[in-house]
């Protein structure tokens, strides 16, 4: 059951942050309530104060609930109509005759970064021996199923059904049953690392960065440092993608020109 939020609310989020060193504060409420009262559900407990109590005493269920607090919904070529529009600006930089860096933040299990690289060997246009793709994300746990690049189909995730953008799938990733491992071409294309885009540093010179859904779920005061971190990481005319129903914050609404509006591509003012 739901709970209000309040003292024991508050208190579970203080320990959450001083002892799984999980900074709440950039979360909207309303997202963390849901996670939290996800993992009580689980584990069969109606209120707060247990919970705390339980996490206090099991290391694996505050594994668990770190797990489920990382922003990690994701798949290939997720909202296909949007991956239609990035395919041009990946033909556009590739034609320039040079490298080509792309960042993918946060990653989550890989699919983003994964697709961008399936969708550059997959179009005769793009030119992927330039391009060269990082995907980073805070939660080392989802980085290693990323590296490992094995995905499988569930009763919630139809993988076969995620790559039907692709001309063809046998080149990109090997099928047994339904397990699906992309394939060392595809790999080749793709680093990971651990990076924090909340109070991790800018990086720099990537042509284009995707950071779709995950500002959905950030509080408003904290979208003006991520996308510090993002334009300051980004080369002079770099694209930026977000996710189909977010917007640039206020601020930065005049560094950025919109190329593909309705799918949220612009490129860096």
């Amino acid at each position: 059951m739901r709970q209000e939020r309040g003292p024991e609310f508050d208190e579970l989020l203080s320990y959450i942050e001083r002892e799984l060193d999980f900074e709440s504060g950039f979360y909207n409420d309303a997202y963390l309530d849901r996670r939290i009262n996800a993992r009580m559900r689980r584990t069969d407990t109606d209120s707060y104060r247990p919970y705390q109590r339980l996490l206090e005493d099991d290391e694996g269920e505050r594994e668990q609930l770190l797990d489920s607090l990382s922003i990690n919904v994701t798949g290939f070529f997720r909202n296909p109509e949007a991956w239609e529009s990035l395919r041009g600006v990946l033909r556009d930089l590739t034609a320039e005759q040079r490298r080509v860096s792309v960042w993918s933040a946060p990653c989550a299990d890989g699919r983003e970064p994964y697709s961008i690289a399936m969708l550059a060997l997959d179009d005769e246009e793009i030119d992927a021996r330039r391009v060269e793709i990082l995907g980073t994300d805070i939660n080392r746990d989802i980085l290693r199923t990323a590296r490992a690049g094995r995905y499988e189909t569930s009763q919630t995730t139809d993988i076969a059904a995620e790559l039907e953008p692709l001309s063809a799938t046998e080149p990109y990733v090997d099928r047994e049953g339904d397990v699906f491992t992309v394939t060392d071409r595809v790999s080749d294309l793709v680093d990971f690392e651990r990076h924090d885009l909340i109070r991790g540093p800018e990086k720099r010179d990537f042509d284009l960065v995707c950071c779709r859904n995950l500002l959905i779920y950030i509080d408003a005061d904290y979208k003006v440092p991520i996308f510090e971190t993002i334009t300051g990481s980004l080369t002079e005319a770099g694209y930026l993608m977000i996710g189909m129903t977010e917007t640039l914050p206020a601020e930065f609404r005049d560094r950025y020109d919109p190329v593909e509006k309705k799918h949220r591509i612009y490129r860096r003012a």
